[in-house]
């Protein structure tokens, strides 16, 4: 009786059904292809080498323009030591002055003063020079003694008459109260502040050959219009005298 219970318990396990053996592997399923990325992929590659190509080619259409080494006060020219050349990248929307244009450029006038560093265009120059609303330039012709030393273009400087005192005191004796009221009058006026702020808009450089034959250095100021004519007489006269002031 037991015999038989355990043949039965052992057919029963023959029966059911034998697992994978531990060296074998479990069937993968197949891979699903997705042709859409792979296009998608090829795609940008093909962007990415465009844009590197159109960089390159940008990069190297390069043109030869001319740049401001020195500031240059408007109503005056380049020339060869205040320029040079650059390359910079062509853009249409630029007015870029040509390296090959400088000789032509030489005629024309800073409209405004240009400040050293920046690349023409042909915006910064014209015929004559714009002068700012409200304001006005004179030309002082000053001897040694009646300038700092150093005076550069864009300076800040007060305008002093000197000299007047003995220059109106010298009348005729045939005047009589006259004369001695014009001389009571300079004394007042004698050595006055003419102008308290103003900008220098040009000066002859000292290296300049014109200057070295002449006495005098030619400065041009640019001041308010009400102080342009009293500034004016007393540099025909002779009786400016400039000093510098806070704001340089």
């Amino acid at each position: 009786m037991k015999i038989q219970e355990r043949t039965g318990a052992g057919a029963g396990r023959s029966a059911a059904p034998a697992g994978p053996s531990v060296g074998e592997r479990l069937p993968t399923p197949p891979r699903e292809r997705k042709p859409a990325l792979a296009a998608l992929a090829v795609l940008l590659i093909l962007v990415g080498a465009l844009g590197a190509t159109m960089l390159v080619l940008q990069a190297g259409d390069r043109i030869e323009v001319v740049k401001i080494t020195e500031e240059i006060p408007a109503g005056q020219a380049v020339n060869d030591s205040n320029t040079t050349s650059v390359m910079v990248a062509e853009d249409p929307g630029i007015n870029y002055v040509k390296w090959s244009q400088l000789d032509a450029l030489k005629k024309l006038k800073a409209v405004t003063t240009i400040p050293g560093g920046v690349v023409a265009v042909g915006e910064m120059f014209g015929e004559e020079a714009k002068v700012p609303e409200g304001k006005a330039l004179v030309g002082l012709s000053l001897k040694e003694g009646q300038y700092p030393a150093g005076l550069k273009s864009g300076a800040t400087v007060a305008a002093y008459r000197v000299g007047g005192t003995s220059r109106s005191g010298s009348g005729d004796d045939a005047d009589g109260g006259s004369a001695g009221s014009s001389g009571s009058s300079g004394s007042s006026g004698g050595d006055s502040v003419i102008v308290d702020r103003a900008v220098v808009d040009y000066v002859q450089d000292a290296k300049d050959d014109d200057l070295v034959s002449s006495t005098n250095l030619p400065v041009t100021l640019l001041v308010d219009d009400a102080q342009a004519a009293a500034l004016t007489q007393a540099a025909t006269n002779g009786e400016v005298a400039l000093v510098l002031v806070p704001g340089n």
